[in-house]
């Protein structure tokens, strides 16, 4: 069989799929500064975006069968949560240094004295809330110091769609220069996920995590029965292998009760510096950063990115969440990859 024919067939059993579509909801709750989204009357995520938070968040994301796909630490720690890098929070989007600032890890527990070294994404407007076979959430967000003058407005739009063993969320982020703005090459952006700690990979090694009040818990290594995870990217990279390689799709899987679990993370062919580096760790941090190529190539190539002020570039990427007996092979994903490229 050809490759034109295979990947024809493949895009076929995925639109068959696809016909099964339930009914995605999406209520807003602009006194709380939420939205949620359930699918086939199920909830699946609840998009935050409270003053308290440095950042908009999509909080929990949950598989169909209800199992949930993210770690609950900060916002709601689950028994044996790990307690490290409080800003991981659900699923995010942003990067690490932005004209010197760091948005990717501000939180709480950076000290009041630091906080002028960090950047802020602040939600002003919910641009449009739809539901129906596709649900829709738009906003706006500036990305700002903390005088909170405006580096970025962001515009983003969510598209979340499912049927019985699968969920699939489409993020579309824009961001245009209100200033110079330089993104300049660094480990910690972009689209980043902290995973359950049953997708995290089995440490081989002793594992320390220091939690925001400064206490210490060590993990001696094959003591947690928990972490099941694995990372299989579109270049067949394996485990740890995942790691600072590229590929147009990276997912992650592992058993979650009786289930098997994925989330599949997928690149857009118009993304800056395609197909992306993943900056996939076993912990349980899952990422795609195109700007991070510097720390990915041990400093044989840098990607530093540069907006003057009106310019604008565009991300987008797919995440898929499945469960069932199996997790989707690679000619599946790679289907779906084609489907979304195509979009």
């Amino acid at each position: 069989m050809n490759k034109f024919l295979s990947t024809t067939l493949a895009l076929a059993a995925f639109s068959s799929v696809a016909i099964a579509q339930q009914q995605v909801k999406v209520v807003p709750s602009a006194k709380d500064k939420k939205i949620e989204v359930l699918i086939g009357g199920k909830p699946f995520t609840t998009f935050l975006y409270p003053d308290t938070l440095e950042k908009s968040v999509l909080y929990p994301l949950i598989a169909a069968n209800g199992t949930k796909v993210t770690r609950g630490f900060p916002l709601e720690p689950q028994p044996g949560d790990p307690t490290d890098h409080p800003h991981h929070i659900g699923l995010w989007f942003n990067f690490e240094n932005l004209n010197g600032l760091d948005f990717w890890n501000n939180s709480y527990a950076i000290p009041p004295a630091k906080k002028n070294q960090y950047g802020w994404i602040r939600t002003d407007k919910i641009l449009e809330t739809k539901s129906g076979t596709t649900g829709v959430i738009a906003y706006h967000a500036n990305w700002t110091n903390q005088a909170k003058e405006v580096i970025l407005e962001e515009t983003t739009r969510y598209e979340f769609s499912g049927n019985a063993n699968q969920r699939i969320i489409d993020r579309i982020t824009t961001l245009t220069a209100q200033r110079e703005a330089k993104f300049t090459d660094a480990k910690d952006g972009m689209l980043g996920i902290r995973l359950a700690h049953a997708l995290e990979i089995p440490s081989k090694t002793d594992q320390k995590f220091t939690d925001d009040k400064g206490i210490v818990t060590i993990v001696k290594a094959g003591t947690d029965k928990i972490p099941n995870g694995n990372y299989l990217t579109s270049a067949g990279k394996l485990g740890d292998d995942a790691w600072s390689t590229r590929g147009e799709w990276c997912k992650v899987f592992g058993k979650m009760g009786n289930d098997s679990i994925s989330v599949s993370i997928i690149d857009h062919p118009k993304n800056i510096n395609y197909p992306t580096f993943w900056h996939a760790r076993g912990y349980g941090l899952f990422a795609a950063n195109p700007l991070g190529e510097k720390i990915f190539t041990n400093g044989k190539s840098a990607k530093n990115l540069t907006l003057q002020k009106g310019e604008s570039v565009t991300f987008k990427y797919r995440i898929v969440i499945t469960n069932g007996n199996t997790t989707p092979a690679a000619k599946e994903l790679n289907a779906i990859a084609a489907n979304f490229a195509n979009k």
